[in-house]
């Protein structure tokens, strides 16, 4: 079973948890983690280089299926696993339940100095203020073009583009005012950053599901077994502890999930 995740802590980590818990059900895993942006993960889903991954549901509507922006989750979820379905033979899973929307964040001593509260607070300050982003985001349809057509913004210095696990690290050490991150973040409480209410509710939700191929389902039922033990039982709140240790603490994400795991009671008697 070859198990892949994009290139930020979060997806490492969910990669980890689905590779552990088919190794726990005696199934060999290759990992393909950290592998890239959700355009390399999808190709190789879609190629039969993978066969499961965690996507989010608004991630695959508008960046995959290049769908216009829609803020009803359910809608989204079914539109996304019935085209992926249809047009591309890949399965979704019910939702892992968290969301993990875009962030955008300052320092709580800068938005306070500047009275910022929402992206709108934004715009008086736009001539000074310095974006910084992960490089996926420049190209997204849900991502900066929207951002700052929604809110209409003119930022006269151009954002930077940061790789998602410097981002924080640029922010803190001043580098940029602003980053865009995500909700599930673990470094958004370390560091008390403020996050900045999205009051023209631009993003769709962006819920958690692994993507697979049926035909591996098919083949090794302990696919099917492990991907219902995770559905709806990963909240947001556990989802930015699992971060936290990774990106804070400095602890292996492999580490951390095989603790995670086992005080979930999911690796079987083995695990004990």
């Amino acid at each position: 079973m070859v198990v892949g995740s994009k290139n930020f802590t979060e997806q490492v980590i969910l990669g980890e948890v689905l590779a552990q818990l088919l190794e726990a059900r005696d199934v060999p895993v290759e990992r393909r983690l950290n592998l890239g942006g959700t355009f390399i993960c999808h190709r190789a889903l879609l190629a039969g280089d993978l066969d499961v991954y965690v996507e989010y549901t608004g991630t695959a509507l508008t960046a995959v299926l290049k769908e216009k922006v829609s803020r009803d989750a359910d809608a989204v979820y079914q539109r996304v696993r019935e085209v992926y379905r249809k047009d591309l033979g890949l399965a979704w899973t019910e939702p892992l339940g968290f969301d993990n929307t875009f962030a955008i964040a300052m320092t709580p001593e800068a938005a306070a100095e500047l009275g910022i509260r929402t992206i709108s607070d934004l715009k008086p300050h736009q001539a000074t203020l310095r974006l910084g982003v992960g490089h996926e985001f420049f190209e997204r349809e849900d991502g900066l073009r929207g951002l700052v057509a929604a809110y209409d913004l003119k930022l006269e210095k151009p954002p930077r583009g940061i790789e998602l696990g410097l981002i924080y690290q640029a922010l803190m050490e001043g580098e940029v005012d602003v980053v865009v991150g995500s909700a599930t973040d673990g470094l958004i409480d370390k560091f008390g950053l403020t996050v900045l209410e999205d009051d023209r509710f631009y993003f769709p939700p962006y819920d958690a599901a692994a993507v697979y191929r049926p035909s591996t389902a098919e083949r090794e039922p302990a696919l099917a077994e492990v991907l219902e033990l995770l559905e709806g039982n990963l909240d947001e709140a556990a989802m930015r502890g699992l971060n936290r240790q990774v990106d804070d603490e400095g602890r292996a994400a492999a580490e951390v999930v095989a603790s995670f795991l086992r005080e979930r009671g999911w690796l079987g008697q083995d695990s004990k």
